[in-house]
């Protein structure tokens, strides 16, 4: 079978190297496009391809409709909102991510940027301390786990808020479990987002959650940009000069958060939960071992397309 790595944002060389080892022990063929520039290029190299590793490349129904022979794909990373998943499912391709990857990279992330925001973003004037603070995590998957690791370490108060997630399992991590988002956010200072953008999450977070939050509240968003109500962000940021928000995503409205409430906002020049090189390594080799795996046992584990 060929797999192809096709990467406009290339993954690093030694990931590579052990995709390839984990391509090459099974008898798999690995071909690479790298940095490019034009989706043309992405529709002629997937024209012969049995399977295809992405990242956050677009795989639209016109992508598929080239790649006449492809059976799957996978998103190296846990957000897979690039696939055109009922594309995917008419093209009668197997659409997969790998969750749990790059979680502890996005999970140390959140907190640089919180440590980055409470001490001025280290610009000589005094800060505040995380220890004593109230951390709420909305969404308990992967990186939630994590975020609740490194908070026991500065000694925060841990609150958490997921639906799918039984208070029973939260509490095994020492975590505090909310009934509803309303009441994680009237009891946490910093509030972390971890859902993924869906029908029911897109603009979830907006004015009505946010007021709830206490005095000098911080909003941290390494998720996605569409879970944010822009409109009643921006609205909750001119009736309170105590609010922050500290994103991995920049949003649609940074020119007005720079023209009006410089030093309130952290936004990463591009999104940045994944960029590390451990990160990178991860997502990489567990795409060809799940690519490996369902060519030789049919395994569809962590299929997202229905």
């Amino acid at each position: 079978m060929k797999i192809l790595v096709a990467t406009e944002k290339a993954f690093a060389p030694v990931a590579i190297k052990l995709i390839r080892e984990v391509t090459d022990a099974a008898g798999h063929q690995l071909a690479l496009l790298e940095n490019y520039k034009d989706v043309s290029e992405l529709l002629a190299a997937v024209a012969d391809a049995d399977a295809m590793i992405v990242r956050s490349d677009i795989i639209t129904a016109q992508v598929l409709d080239a790649a006449k022979k492809l059976k799957i794909v996978v998103r190296a990373g846990a957000g897979y909102d690039n696939l055109d998943l009922p594309a995917c499912t008419a093209h009668k391709v197997v659409a997969m991510n790998t969750p749990g990857q790059n979680s502890n990279a996005v999970a140390e992330l959140a907190f640089e940027m919180m440590l980055y925001q409470a001490r001025g973003g280290f610009a000589g004037k005094s800060g505040s301390e995380l220890r004593g603070k109230t951390l709420g995590l909305h969404a308990f998957g992967n990186v939630g786990k994590y975020m609740a690791e490194i908070a026991k370490g500065f000694g925060m108060d841990i609150h958490a808020f997921d639906p799918f997630v039984s208070e029973e399992d939260m509490k095994r991590t020492g975590v505090k479990a909310c009934n509803n988002a309303e009441e994680l956010y009237s009891k946490c200072q910093y509030v972390s987002l971890h859902m993924p953008a869906n029908d029911k999450t897109k603009k979830s977070i907006g004015y009505d959650l946010l007021k709830k939050m206490p005095k000098d509240a911080v909003l941290v968003n390494t998720a996605r940009k569409e879970v944010i109500d822009e409109e009643g962000l921006s609205k909750i940021f001119e009736e309170r000069p105590d609010f922050k928000y500290l994103s991995d995503v920049e949003p649609d409205a940074r020119a007005l958060f720079e023209e009006k409430y410089k030093g309130r906002f952290i936004f990463t020049a591009k999104k940045m939960g994944a960029q590390t090189e451990e990160a990178n390594i991860n997502a990489g080799v567990a795409a060809a071992k799940q690519i490996v795996d369902y060519f030789k046992t049919g395994n569809e584990k962590f299929r997202v397309n229905k």
